[in-house]
């Protein structure tokens, strides 16, 4: 307890009594006058409190009860939104922490706020308040250089302040791109994933130059701030799914319809805009069904809402792809790394029904169909090679089965779920060969091959083994470059001794109409090749991939995005 402006030897420390004297706080001990004062547990030493005004503003800030373990990063991670971190002090196992704004008028704003909404770290409530003292001074014994966490997480907040002066002040909405998408990513999977630092109010999701795109908002700038910080540039899977997050120029999103592209969690009784869907809603559908199909979206009910630690019973890991996110600051979440410094951070376990929806097995589950159903094909033209080939710029083919007595129906088992979402997402409805080809999941969980003197008039083929496979590597080229069926084609592995005029012979005699023809500039082995459909490019693709240019090259052909 305090008497008269000193502490009492043996008595408990106050809120700011780990000051010394002179009103400044260093990093790593309290500095003091003489050299037996230095050592910070040493409370036989009378410390003189500086005790005039308290509470009266300042621009250091005294944050209390903060968690052992809590890092300077998450100490920062208050005050940015407020204005410009300049200093920061954990004192460790003193559940205390100082932080340093530019000005006055930053450190204000960040006290009011909080005295109206608690502030929290690792789901503990912190209370901010002003520092009796008006600096935290360092020399060089206890500077930042000498504390690694510190100076990372000042040098990331200077960073932040530098990058939101051309983007724009922090703002509740935040603007998501995913970059190589090459697992699907949801709105719900965005959901669980951004619910990890705070309340989402709502998310519209669109698809802006061939790149998904998301706009999410939360209910005030602090969350919205720790979700950009926290999970700007993580990757959703291994090595690919990266988020970049900036703050949008809307503040505020107006949603019209709860459904698979948007959702506002705040209105669960928002049409879906399916008028056939919202009429049997209205009118309650049958028994057993839920008043609205996102119902189990809304609230704590959902699934994508539980913390990231809550596994099921008995799992331990993710299978491939596994979430590449860091556990942040928020309810129900226990950090357990610095975004700040770029380091490792140990990954999370979202719930079975999440990763459902993310189309991601969980060890213990069913395996999920990896098996498609391709229909309404042309019979005079279709053979497994064929579908294997063109099914196979969206993944691996394992095994084509063409239906013995309905040859216009084919099986096509993929290496991977996700490959099989590609292959629906970007080939069903698609016209090939004069007809539009129907692609959806099949019952099938397998491919069977035919016993051994079955006739089967080969129908079926096992592709496991084959060279071809595109996808085969890990953190493959290729999975940066899937796109939908384009009239432009993408061609390379060209020798260079093959010209354009061999090429476009080789298209035309194809069946192809050529349209136009460029070389890359900087690179003779690549080309792109218009065409004059996409119908007519997916008929070339399905020829001339793997076509032999000379005798050691084969043609290399997919999808482009650009055109000549």
């Amino acid at each position: 307890m305090m008497n008269g402006g000193y502490l009492n030897p043996g008595t408990k420390r106050g809120s700011d009594e780990l000051l010394s004297q002179t009103g400044a706080v260093s990093n790593g001990s309290v500095m003091s006058p003489a050299p037996n004062h230095a050592d910070n547990n040493n409370d036989a030493k009378k410390v003189k409190l500086d005790t005039k005004n308290p509470g009266a503003p300042s621009r250091v800030i005294h944050i209390r009860n903060i968690p052992n373990e809590v890092t300077e990063a998450e100490i920062v991670h208050l005050g940015i939104p407020f204005g410009k971190v300049t200093n920061v002090l954990v004192l460790k196992g003193k559940n205390q922490a100082f932080l340093e704004m530019s000005d006055e008028v930053c450190a204000t704003t960040m006290v009011n706020y909080f005295t109206n909404c608690t502030a929290q770290l690792r789901g503990r409530a912190v209370y901010v308040q002003f520092s009796n003292h008006k600096e935290l001074k360092t020399d060089q014994t206890h500077s930042n250089a000498q504390n690694p966490s510190a100076q990372a997480a000042l040098q990331a907040a200077q960073a932040l302040v530098n990058q939101t002066d051309t983007q724009g002040g922090p703002n509740t909405v935040l603007r998501v791109i995913v970059e190589h998408m090459i697992y699907p990513v949801t709105l719900d999977v965005l959901y669980q994933i951004f619910s990890r630092v705070g309340k989402v109010l709502k998310i519209v999701t669109f698809t802006k130059n061939n790149t998904f795109q998301a706009l999410i908002q939360y209910p005030d700038v602090v969350t919205a701030q720790a979700a950009k910080m926290t999970l700007d540039g993580q990757n959703i899977y291994n090595a690919c799914c990266t988020l970049r997050i900036e703050y949008s120029k809307l503040s505020n999103l107006n949603v019209k319809y709860n459904n698979d592209k948007s959702r506002d969690y705040t209105n669960p009784n928002l049409p879906t805009g399916d008028p056939a869907l919202d009429s049997a809603l209205a009118i309650g559908g049958p028994p057993g069904v839920l008043a609205s199909p996102f119902a189990a979206m809304h609230g704590l009910s959902s699934p994508l809402t539980a913390a990231y630690g809550a596994s099921p019973a008995g799992v331990s890991s993710l299978s491939a792809p596994n979430l590449n996110l860091p556990n942040r600051t928020g309810e129900n979440a226990t950090p357990t790394g610095m975004p700040f410094t770029g380091m490792p951070l140990a990954g999370v376990t979202p719930t079975a029904a999440a990763l459902g929806a993310a189309g991601i097995r969980l060890p213990g589950q069913p395996s999920p169909n990896c098996v498609l159903l391709v229909s309404n094909l042309n019979e005079e033209m279709v053979t497994p090679d064929a579908l294997f080939t063109l099914f196979g710029v969206y993944g691996d083919v394992q095994r084509v089965k063409i239906l013995f007595n309905k040859k216009d129906n084919a099986l096509v088992q993929m290496s991977e779920p996700h490959q099989t979402q590609l292959a629906i997402s970007h080939l069903d409805k698609m016209k090939t060969w004069g007809k539009q080809i129907r692609v959806t999941l099949s019952k099938h969980q397998t491919v069977q091959l035919p016993k051994e003197g079955q006739p089967d008039a080969g129908l079926t083929k096992d592709y496991s083994n084959s060279p071809l496979h595109r996808f085969k590597k890990p953190g493959s080229k290729n999975y940066q470059n899937i796109y939908p069926p384009s009239a432009t084609l993408h061609l390379s592995n060209i020798p260079p001794t093959v010209d354009e005029e061999q090429i476009k012979d080789a298209f035309t005699q194809a069946g192809a109409i050529v349209k136009a023809f460029k070389f890359f500039p900087k690179d003779r082995k690549m080309a792109l090749i218009q065409l004059g459909s996409v119908e007519e490019a997916i008929a070339a693709l399905i020829k001339m991939h793997n076509f032999q240019l000379s005798d050691s090259s084969h043609l290399r052909v997919s999808f482009s995005k650009s055109t000549i």
